[in-house]
């Protein structure tokens, strides 16, 4: 979905900025780090945001501590960026690898953007464990279900064995066990774990 959105032949004036959390990285992906780099994406379309940020950033150096930028400072700022925008789209992959200390400061943040930006738009993909979460503060939000495709899979598996920098180390037995063993495991573990899809994807529309 990013890609079309980058991709697509859009007016002038329309942003994308999109973020992936990681478990791995967790403990630095705070809601102010994510915002933070939302922010950076879209302020260097308008120079009158990256004016405000500036500003915003000396005043709170000068202040005791010199103590940078806090979450609610990232929040407004994003908002003064949207603002100066037609149409913007914010998009965060793996919502459920985002550390539950940190969710909640993330879906308050994102919902007072919304509240204060009808033309944005924001696109959320995440495991179903994070929909309670998500329609809590977003309960008009649209929720796609996605489920795993066998096909897809082999698919996947296929173009990633056709760029093996080394084909000659495999052979024509392993690739077949591979292209066979591996998308019927991941079947069996969907079938055993839920009974429905094993991701969602999740729309908030403002408008």
């Amino acid at each position: 979905m990013i890609d079309s959105l980058c991709n697509e032949p859009s007016e002038e004036g329309i942003a994308t900025a999109m973020f992936y959390c990681d478990f791995r990285d967790r403990q630095e992906q705070t809601t102010a780090n994510i915002m933070g780099t939302i922010l950076n994406q879209l302020a260097v379309r308008g120079g009158e945001v990256m004016e405000y940020m500036g500003r915003e950033f000396q005043q709170a150096k000068k202040e005791v501590g010199g103590r940078g930028l806090r979450l609610p400072d990232m929040v407004e700022m994003l908002k003064q960026a949207v603002a100066a925008l037609p149409r913007v789209f914010i998009c965060i992959d793996a919502l459920d690898e985002c550390h539950p200390q940190h969710l909640l400061d993330l879906l308050v943040s994102l919902k007072g953007v919304l509240q204060d930006s009808p033309r944005t738009r924001i696109f959320l993909t995440g495991r179903p464990q994070v929909e309670a979460q998500v329609t809590r503060y977003f309960p008009d939000c649209a929720i796609v279900p996605v489920s795993p495709r066998v096909d897809d899979v082999k698919r996947y598996l296929e173009n990633k064995l056709d760029r093996d920098p080394g084909p000659g180390e495999m052979s024509v037995r392993l690739r077949a066990d591979i292209l066979e063993i591996i998308p019927r495991r991941i079947s069996e573990m969907y079938v055993r774990a839920s009974t429905g899809p094993t991701s969602c994807i999740i729309l908030l529309y403002t408008g």
